[in-house]
């Protein structure tokens, strides 16, 4: 704690106020030892071959886990295939994914990747993109129509277990609180910011955790600092100054007051917690725990 004398505007007394600490932003290697003990372990597990973690990707955006589920399984229910589906009417497309929403704008997407994909590649067989250099792969997902730097990276950690960064919002909205990026790095430019500041073994972990943390204590609207493990070395607490009305980094739109708001219109990729993708955080972890109170 250091004081500071404000300038004497008088004969009076001058007064002598006590500035709060200042914080610096953690280490990302500090962020995911904590929140390892908080959640536990986590281990990538591959769930779908990397076609069909592209086509769930699609089907993911914008809806739960459980209705992406279903609406994949039902889509390879009415055609039995990839292939199939790449041949198939839109309008059939979209019947067959009704229960994932958006039907009409993810029906010709998955068609149009599937038959840019087939175009490029004779097949839609994407393993070798486990064998390019990293930037490489990324490269060749995003030119596929629809394809941008978070889904090119789904693909990429999630299916072929290569050390992409996936960011969301809870991953942004987390990593900009904690000082791990600029609170002006937009989506696109936090995806490398990241991946270079992680190291490539936990890259993936790094990306659960903090989807995890960001949707239960870092939320959009009412973060709940005093139940943060980070809390101590976070820039961002609420705790610094009760009561204060000052948004915390990365709050880029609306701000009311003392809490920051952001619209949670997007759901993080991957199977649903039965399925196991995030074994150790959402199913492995005891659903009692609490993280300590702060005083």
């Amino acid at each position: 704690m250091f004081p500071f004398v404000m300038p004497a505007t008088s004969k009076k007394k001058t007064a002598v106020r006590t500035a709060p600490a200042l914080r610096r932003a953690p280490d990302p290697a500090e962020v995911l030892e904590a929140l390892r003990r908080q959640y536990g372990p986590v281990r990538w597990e591959p769930r779908y071959d990397p076609v069909s973690e592209l086509v769930f990707t699609v089907l993911s955006q914008h809806t739960s886990d459980v209705n992406a589920a279903k609406a994949y399984e039902t889509l390879l229910a009415a055609f039995g295939s990839w292939e199939a589906v790449a041949r198939a009417d839109p309008r059939e497309i979209a019947r067959s994914i009704q229960v994932g929403g958006l039907a009409q704008t993810k029906a010709p997407r998955i068609k149009a990747m599937l038959l840019r994909v087939q175009e490029l590649r004779g097949s839609l067989d994407l393993e070798f993109l486990r064998d390019l250099p990293l930037e490489e792969a990324k490269t060749w997902l995003r030119q596929l129509p629809g394809v941008g730097p978070k889904t090119a990276a789904i693909v990429l950690c999630f299916s072929l277990g290569r050390p992409a960064m996936a960011v969301d919002t809870h991953v942004h909205r987390v990593a900009k609180r904690l000082g791990l990026i600029g609170s002006k790095v937009n989506l696109e430019q936090a995806h490398a910011l990241l991946e270079r500041a992680v190291a490539p073994e936990q890259v993936f972990a790094f990306h659960v955790y903090l989807i995890t943390h960001g949707r239960r204590v870092c939320r959009a609207p009412q973060p709940r600092c005093q139940d943060c493990v980070l809390e101590p070395g976070c820039p961002s607490s609420l705790l610094r100054s009760p009561g204060a009305a000052q948004p915390p980094p990365g709050s880029a739109r609306g701000w009311t007051g003392r809490y920051h708001v952001e619209p949670e219109d997007w759901r993080p990729p991957g199977a649903s917690p039965k399925e196991g993708r995030y074994q150790g955080v959402e199913k492995g972890e005891s659903r009692g725990a609490k993280p300590p109170s702060l005083p």
